[in-house]
């Protein structure tokens, strides 16, 4: 039982990775406005608290600053507002 539990988390953690760097290359490379940009970003996060109840603050220290750096990069500075969608 305990293996199962072990093989669902570690599926988990994949599908994340997956999830973050396939919305990332998609932001660096397909045709999103800036706002468009954070609404993956936003949606990215539903998932990521959908597979891991109450980690969202995790995700906002370790995930929203990746994203940001990458949509900076793109589109430059953007305002925090926007960024804090």
């Amino acid at each position: 039982m305990e293996d199962r539990k072990i093989q669902e988390e570690n599926r988990k953690i994949r599908f994340l990775r997956f999830l973050v760097d396939l919305s990332i290359a998609s932001i660096q490379q397909d045709d999103f406005s800036p706002t468009e940009a954070l609404r993956v970003v936003e949606d990215v996060k539903r998932a990521v608290c959908n597979l891991f109840p109450g980690k969202e603050e995790t995700f906002e220290l370790i995930y929203r600053p990746r994203f940001l750096r990458v949509i900076h990069e793109r589109f430059g500075s953007i305002s925090s507002d926007k960024a804090s969608l």
